[in-house]
This record gives structure tokens, C-alpha cells and sequence, in this order.
């Protein structure tokens, strides 16, 4: 049959997080391929959305969020990065990160206009640019001195005449890497120097392990051409609420909300009460989580290692890059693609490979990312199947 779907989606077919937990379900196999924990959120913020909707919070909430959500939020943001938001008029709540971003793009990116992206990316930034009929210009992240990081003549190179945008997600999902305030102060010299946006995706942003997160808007002249964006689901355990927000000036809400009224127009009324709770009272829980997380991520980084892999030590998020250069030769397989599918085959062991996030041929295609956003039950049976690869 011809297909039907539209030119701008074409290439970009199912998601791989979907297709790796698949295959994971398929062959019983540990999941460490997509990014949600195997534990659930902290019980204080789940009988907060229920007491809300005991209360009557079940109809349509304010298309732009509930008002003490965003004023929970505005105050976050400001204690955060010393920028006063207000919670009427800069603040949009979002079906997660991922309507914000589709959001932002869809109601402040023209057709035509370049928007900057850096490889790898999460796979939803490319189809964003497509829904908004923009152009993207790659920069990539290659390791250096044991951390991912970019060219700054590269990326200078990528800024033109055209350029409305450049995406930063940091804490930066797949590498792990942090920028740090040089990097930041990089991008942002040559945001104010080509009058482009700067669109933040900060989903990870309470997830830092050996560096502090800084948010782009809170440096010099970027308050008011940044668009901040994160979620509920990363730092709360709370993947499947799906709660996102989108910071920015009233003049960048006002193009984010005219393509979110027509999105989703308003997200679920009870667990946006829930989020308040989450981000009113939630501090001691994310300490520990954070705490946790660092376990995890020091135990897989240990055990894959110990069978061959060569690991990137991740500045924050809950993934790890390993190079499988001396185990693809053990097993035969040529790439990223071809080794992943052979761990769950063979191994029961899901990852992702990351060359499906990046468009020049074969970035990241000698890494494997692993997920340690699990129980340690979790971690310990993958790393036990992983040993059988050396025999």
C-alpha cells in the first residue's frame, strides 16, 4: 500500500525508544533502553493529585496551568536563575517537555528560518524543526578530555543570516554532559550577535552529578530571547504524567501558547495540583534521588567497564555513553545498530544506540547508551547478563 503519511514525517518512522522496548518485551530482556525508571514517584505527590481530585479538580484546567502551579513555578525560576517570571503571562504548562518543545517551535519558527541543533539530540527536536518547516544545522558533540563537548568554530560556522534558533538541552540527553558557563557563554554571545532565540531544554536539570546546573536565560542579555523548558517526569519519578512548562518573556509565551491552545490546549487538571506538591515540598526527594542516581550510575559504569566497554562518566541525566569498539569485535558486529539488537537477542540487555540521533554518518556510532534509572535489582541481573559476553 502507498504510504500516506505526510513528506515531513517520512523519515522519521516509530520512535526507537519504542522500537528497543519492543524487542526488550519481546526477548525478556532487561530494559535499559528507555529512559523511565522502574520505581515509582514519591507517595506525597501522588495523594496530592488525588486529594485534588476528591476536591473536584476534574474539568479543564487554565489552558496555560493551573494557577498555583505556575506561581509555584515562578518562584522556582526565580530562586533559580534570578529572573523574575510572571506566573500569568510567562509560564505555560505543557503535555511534558515534549509538547513544549513542539510548542515553541511550531509558534516562533517560521518555514524557511535555520534552527541549530547539536548531535546527538533527542529524536524529537528534528521532527520538531520538520512540523515548523525550518531547516536544522548540525553542530556535534565529540568527546574531549573524557566528556562530550563542541567546536566553538564549528558552531560559529553554523550560525548564518538565516538562523532564528539553537536548541541547548543541558543537562544533555544522550551524552550526560553539563555545559559549563564558558560553553553557555559561548552560545550566548553568538545568540545576542546573530539576534536568534535560544530554546532551553532543562528536563534534567536537577539530575547533576559532578557539575552545577546554569541556565542559559540567566546570563546577560538572555532573558528575554530564551525559552526555558523542563518537566515534572525526570526529577519526580512521575514519567507518565506528563506535566511540562515553557518559561519565557510575555512576547515568546504569547507564540508558545498560540500553538499550545491548538496542541493539547490544557493538560490533566489534578496532576498539575500533584506537581505543586511535587515542587512545593519535594526537595528531600530529590537529594535522595540524586544520591541514588549517583549509586546507579557509579555501579554500571563499574560493571561495563568490567566487561569491556569504555565509559563516559555522565555530568548528569541517568544515561551512560560506553564505546563497544572491543566488544563489537568479540561479537562481531559492526555498529551501534547491530550491537544493541545482538544484546537483547543474545544478552537480554536493551540499550539504545545513538548514531539514530545524530545525522552525520557514524557519530556516536561506537557508543551504546544504558539507562541507570532503575532499581539496583535492576542493574545488578543486566550487568550478570552482560558477563556472558566474556564467555
Amino acid at each position: 500500500m502507498t504510504t500516506r503519511t505526510a513528506t515531513r514525517f517520512r523519515p522519521f518512522g516509530t520512535t526507537i525508544f519504542a522500537t528497543m522496548t519492543r524487542l526488550a518485551n519481546e526477548h525478556n530482556a532487561v530494559n535499559l533502553s528507555q529512559g523511565f525508571p522502574d520505581f515509582d514517584g514519591p507517595d506525597f505527590v501522588k495523594r496530592a493529585a488525588t486529594e485534588a481530585m476528591d476536591a473536584g479538580h476534574n474539568q479543564y484546567a487554565r489552558f496555560a496551568g493551573e494557577i498555583p502551579l505556575v506561581e509555584q513555578l515562578a518562584a522556582g525560576f526565580a530562586d533559580r536563575t534570578g529572573i523574575p517570571a510572571d506566573p500569568i503571562t510567562d509560564i505555560t504548562i505543557t503535555s511534558g517537555c515534549t509538547e513544549a518543545i513542539a510548542a515553541t517551535f511550531l509558534g516562533l519558527i517560521n518555514p524557511g528560518d535555520e534552527v541549530i541543533l547539536f548531535e546527538p539530540f533527542y529524536d524529537s527536536y528534528q521532527a520538531a524543526v520538520a512540523m515548523a518547516g525550518a531547516t536544522p544545522k548540525f553542530v556535534r558533540l565529540t568527546p574531549t578530555d573524557g566528556r562530550f563537548t563542541f567546536d566553538p568554530a564549528e558552531l560559529a560556522n553554523a550560525f548564518t543570516s538565516k538562523t532564528r534558533a539553537i536548541l541547548i538541552n543541558t543537562p544533555h540527553n544522550p551524552t550526560g554532559t553539563v555545559f559549563t558557563i564558558e560553553e553557555l557563554r559561548t552560545i550566548a554571545d553568538l545568540c545576542k550577535d546573530h539576534d536568534c532565540l535560544a530554546i532551553a531544554d532543562e528536563v534534567y536539570e536537577e539530575l547533576v552529578f559532578d557539575r552545577t546546573h546554569i541556565s542559559i536565560a540567566s546570563l546577560p542579555g538572555m532573558a528575554n530571547r530564551t525559552v526555558t523548558l523542563s518537566s515534572l517526569g525526570k526529577t519526580f519519578s512521575l514519567t507518565g504524567w506528563k506535566i511540562g512548562w515553557a518559561i519565557a518573556s510575555p512576547e515568546l509565551s504569547a507564540g508558545v501558547r498560540s500553538a499550545h491552545q491548538f496542541l493539547t490546549y490544557a493538560v490533566p487538571t489534578p496532576l498539575q495540583h500533584g506537581a505543586v506538591a511535587a515542587l512545593r515540598d519535594g526537595q528531600d526527594y530529590i537529594r535522595d534521588l540524586v544520591t541514588r542516581y549517583r549509586s546507579a550510575r557509579d555501579y554500571l559504569a563499574e560493571g561495563l567497564s568490567g566487561i569491556g566497554f569504555e565509559v563516559i562518566i555522565p555530568e548528569g541525566t541517568y544515561f551512560i555513553m560506553a564505546e563497544h569498539t572491543e566488544i563489537s569485535r568479540q561479537l562481531g558486529t559492526s555498529n551501534d545498530i547491530e550491537l544493541s539488537r545482538k544484546l537483547i537477542t543474545d544478552f537480554g540487555v536493551a540499550s539504545i544506540p545513538p548514531s539514530v540521533f545524530c545525522t552525520t554518518p557514524g557519530l556516536c556510532a561506537n557508543y551504546l547508551r544504558f539507562a541507570f534509572c532503575k532499581k539496583p535489582d535492576t542493574l545488578t541481573e543486566a550487568v550478570h547478563r552482560l558477563r556472558a559476553i566474556r564467555g
